[in-house]
């Protein structure tokens, strides 16, 4: 019997939707993706002659277009870009690498899967693709099995209403993304760092650190909200400032209108006391082109994500594209804030720090007291800084402002997004108490450094002064807490280390091995943290007594101490269990090559943690592939290369250290501001 007739014949009065799928779902389960299927009138053409270029060309074309051209330049033509087959190709890899783990060479592609997606770019491009449609796939995962079994009622049902998305759904995210983004990252603002290339939350704190000194009252919101819930409308309307695709535009609109759909949903109503029976765990064995699962100490810095960066946002079938449509959204807000803080700001004429413009790459006010913050003529100067559904404002100026520009932002959020929040949403908060953001704290630190000065008659004077800087701390309640949850330690005022249950069968050369990581990648989360060497300590410390309780618990040593005794501070000695004496020495089962090396646990003193990373930052910092493209579109500009190539020619080629040391000796000898003036005059002359 075969798939078509059991299908035919299942009893359809349970699930009444199930009469309407028969059809088209008895030939698409049936079909496997196979060389031996014959191909339609659609797909006769060859694959291979369609692949003429390489795709990173494509991509590094769209991303130079979209660089040069005006903000306000509305790309109205990029079906050529979607029909190309060459972005299919390479979409149809990085999903691979995503599902499998592995990323598939291009020489490797069979000719059946070539064909499959040739159809599915045809249907795209012809209209006639569905989201989601797991009755029609065109394309099937390369870990998908072909099955000849018949379906029962349940497994069709769990089938169909499954949340686990198409495969061929991820291959078309990853076209319209390749196309999308640099499209709008050529116009998303500078102040925005989340789910965008070359900006992480390592970004947002050097920025926070460069930026934002000498400010006083801060604005933490949170509009996180317009994650699960956003109008649709209002997506497409910002889209359409910058595509006029009608092609990709309804794409978009498709997959932007489905219901998200929540794991949890029948999973509710049942009695959270409902007692199980609990039946004995069996080991998982992996298939050939499964992924292998991430290792422990990756799930386990995963869970230390910080409140900012754990939430994803998540649109219909959208998948990889919602992040982009997130920030396509919020950009309103950045370019609304932006137009905020060049109103705002008003320097005062005794100002020495902020006293020019407010773009001002020299701007770093180390000493925030000599900024006059009261009296009739007070300096006003705000900045803004967002990552994902948060953001963070720093203002210069009394409360007054900041609760001013709370209800301008709340009024913006409610008009524009739909978004009613609350004062708890839009916290404002003194300096003195510190602001934690991103798992961080910035507060004041007072410091007393030593001033030297030549008083009259030329005798240099030393005196004692006080200061203020901007100081950038690792919460370390934060970090015990999220220690907590992990059952690392026992609470948040007793943070006395567990044992870490979940390494108790792995080897102690392994278990060494995965927290090593752990600290290296906790030490390099921490890297701009002023108090790096105490909250990577205290890590180091947690980790390497829950590892020691595990091991007294493993080889029956009792206690820590024994452990200590035995295996060292750091742990690199080995340890194995007393009843078996007739067990042959660790050094020549290593030397047979029968274990693994040992590793000791990192950080065991405080010598061997790195310090803070006080590198400088450029307030106008961006990206190094943006600037690569900036000066490649400037290059290509026919009237720079020609006044370069004069300039060239009159006065020849210059070392940079030749220009940097004739800088410094003008600056040494007339002072900074004769070249100011020279520099103004120069301007006028042109």
């Amino acid at each position: 019997m075969s798939v078509r007739t059991t299908i035919k014949h299942l009893q359809c009065h349970h699930f009444p939707y199930l009469k309407t799928l028969t059809r088209s779902l008895s030939w698409s389960l049936s079909t496997p993706p196979s060389p031996n299927r014959p191909p339609s009138k659609q797909d006769q053409q060859d694959p291979y002659s369609l692949l003429k270029q390489d795709p990173i060309e494509i991509c590094s074309a769209l991303w130079v277009k979209a660089f040069s051209s005006p903000p306000t330049f509305a790309f109205s033509n990029l079906t050529g870009f979607l029909s190309k087959f060459d972005l299919w190709v390479l979409a149809y890899q990085r999903s691979c690498a995503h599902v499998t783990g592995t990323f598939p060479p291009r020489n490797a592609i069979h000719s059946h899967v070539l064909h499959d997606l040739l159809s599915l770019r045809n249907a795209v491009v012809r209209g006639n693709f569905y989201w989601n449609k797991k009755t029609q796939q065109f394309i099937r995962s390369p870990n998908d099995k072909t099955s000849i079994e018949l379906l029962s009622k349940r497994k069709l049902q769990a089938m169909l209403e499954s949340d686990e998305p198409c495969f061929q759904d991820r291959v078309v995210q990853e076209v319209l993304l390749m196309i999308l983004e640099p499209v709008f990252e050529a116009r998303f603002s500078p102040k925005s760092h989340a789910f965008r290339p070359g900006r992480n939350a390592h970004t947002v704190i050097r920025t926070i650190r460069s930026n934002f000194a000498g400010y006083l009252w801060f604005l933490r919101g949170d509009i996180s909200e317009i994650f699960d819930n956003v109008d649709r409308n209002m997506v497409m309307g910002c889209l359409e400032q910058a595509v006029r695709d009608k092609k990709i535009l309804g794409l978009i609109q498709c997959a932007v209108r489905a219901p998200n759909r929540k794991q949890s949903d029948g999973y509710e109503e049942w009695p959270k006391n409902r007692k199980k029976k609990k039946a004995p765990k069996k080991k998982k064995i992996l298939n050939d082109k499964e992924p292998k699962p991430d290792p422990y100490w990756l799930r386990t810095f995963f869970n230390f994500a910080p409140e900012e960066a754990a939430k994803v946002p998540s649109y219909g079938h959208c998948g990889i594209l919602s992040p982009l449509l997130a920030n396509v959204c919020l950009n309103e807000l950045d370019k609304f804030m932006e137009d905020k803080m060049v109103e705002f700001f008003r320097p005062s004429c005794l100002d020495s720090i902020w006293k020019n413009s407010i773009n001002d790459g020299c701007h770093n006010p180390a000493w925030p007291e000599f900024v006059p913050s009261s009296g009739n003529e007070k300096t006003r100067k705000m900045d803004y800084i967002r990552y994902g559904g948060h953001f963070l404002i720093g203002i210069r100026g009394p409360r007054e402002d900041a609760v001013d520009i709370r209800k301008q932002i709340i009024e913006f959020c409610e008009r524009r997004f739909g978004i009613r929040l609350d004062n708890s949403k839009v916290n404002i908060e003194h300096i003195t108490r510190g602001i934690q953001f991103l798992d961080h704290i910035i507060c004041r630190r007072v410091i007393h450094p030593t001033l030297r000065y030549t008083a009259t008659g030329g005798n240099v004077v030393s005196q004692k002064g006080v200061g203020t800087l901007l100081s950038v701390t690792a919460s370390l309640q934060q970090c015990i807490r999220q220690f907590r949850r992990l059952a690392f330690v026992k609470g948040d005022k007793d943070p006395e280390p567990l044992p870490c249950t979940p390494m108790l069968y792995s080897g102690q050369a392994h278990t060494n091995s995965q927290m090593n990581k752990l600290l290296e990648t906790m030490a390099d989360w921490y890297k701009y943290a002023d108090n790096r060497k105490k909250v990577v300590g205290f890590c180091a410390y947690v980790i390497r007594s829950s590892l020691a309780k595990l091991y007294a618990a493993r080889y029956r040593l009792k206690s820590r101490a024994k452990v200590y005794g035995i295996a060292s501070r750091d742990l690199s000695r080995p340890l194995r269990e007393s009843s078996n004496n007739s067990a042959p020495e660790y050094s020549d089962l290593l030397r047979v090559g029968l274990v693994d090396a040992i590793e000791g646990v990192r950080f065991s003193h405080m010598s061997m943690i790195p310090s803070c990373d006080y590198s400088p930052f450029p307030r106008n910092w961006i990206p190094d592939h943006e600037q690569l493209l900036r000066d490649y579109i400037r290059l290509e500009d026919p009237k720079y290369f020609c006044d370069l190539h004069r300039s060239i020619k009159r006065d020849g080629l210059s070392l940079p250290q030749d220009e940097i040391s004739e800088i410094l000796w003008d600056f040494k000898t007339l002072g900074v501001w004769n070249y100011k003036h020279r520099e103004e005059k120069e301007t006028k002359k042109d």
